[in-house]
């Protein structure tokens, strides 16, 4: 089984990344209205949902959402959340693979958001993700995309441990080996321990907008957090890409 088939659904995960909130999802979402204004109730595509963070805040905005996760258990959490905020009616979620197009032309705009890219094992692979997504955009749909700045993680690299306020000891290490950035976790929490991978294709700024030209998206603007400050290569902790569907 591949790593990211299950990581993400993992109360692991959620002990790591617990800080990845709704509060951010908001910056995410004013970031999209204020930068890339949909219009008004568009219909929005969010590839790789997990448990509908940004989908929840979209939807909250008026905006349709419908979300694209790998995980059954994350769709269904979805779903569940969705419902308890009274937005099922905005958003709808499907458990399915990101390298397969949700519909042809369907969507006003997609998200792929917090690295939900470069999982798979070849470039070939992360290419056919990326073609889906701009497949099911109408023609002059936009995209945005929230992915790691590649100079950044190069100059970050190493070890790093912190504690949980609920008492697990997280200690992750990071490395670059073969074009991906790798990443081991272990968690110590009651006398016990787990181990856990991630592994991300590494793709420079370069790599992307080839990328996106031969899927048919022209990068229009660059930001690098989520408040909308400018791209630097060195400076940057996130590389979002704001592309346009060709005609």
């Amino acid at each position: 089984m591949a790593w990211y088939e299950d990581w993400f659904w993992s109360d692991a995960y959620t002990h790591v990344y617990d800080h990845r909130d709704e509060t951010e999802a908001e910056r995410v979402v004013d970031l999209i209205e204020r930068e890339v204004a949909p219009s008004p109730r568009a219909h929005i595509l969010d590839i790789g949902c997990g448990r509908g963070r940004h989908a929840r805040v979209l939807a909250r905005r008026g905006y349709h959402v419908t979300g694209l996760d790998l995980s059954e258990e994350a769709v269904a959490a979805a779903r569940s959340r969705t419902a308890d905020n009274g937005l099922a009616d905005h958003v709808s979620f499907q458990v399915g693979d990101m390298r397969t197009p949700v519909c042809d032309g369907c969507a006003d705009g997609v998200v792929n958001l917090f690295t939900s890219f470069g999982y798979f094992d070849t470039d070939a692979e992360n290419e056919r993700a990326l073609d889906a997504m701009a497949t099911a955009l109408r023609p002059g749909g936009w995209f945005l995309q929230d992915f790691l700045n590649a100079p950044y993680v190069a100059e970050s690299l190493g070890a790093s441990e912190h504690e949980t306020p609920d008492g697990h000891t997280i200690y992750q290490d990071r490395w670059i080996e073969d074009g991906r950035v790798n990443k081991t976790i272990t968690i110590h929490h009651d006398g016990q321990t787990d181990t856990f991978e991630e592994s991300v294709r590494l793709y420079t700024l370069s790599d992307l907008t080839a990328m996106y030209a031969r899927v048919g998206l022209d990068v229009v603007e660059l930001f690098g957090d989520y408040d909308g400050g400018r791209y630097s290569p060195d400076e940057s902790p996130r590389l979002l890409l704001h592309a346009v569907h060709a005609p």
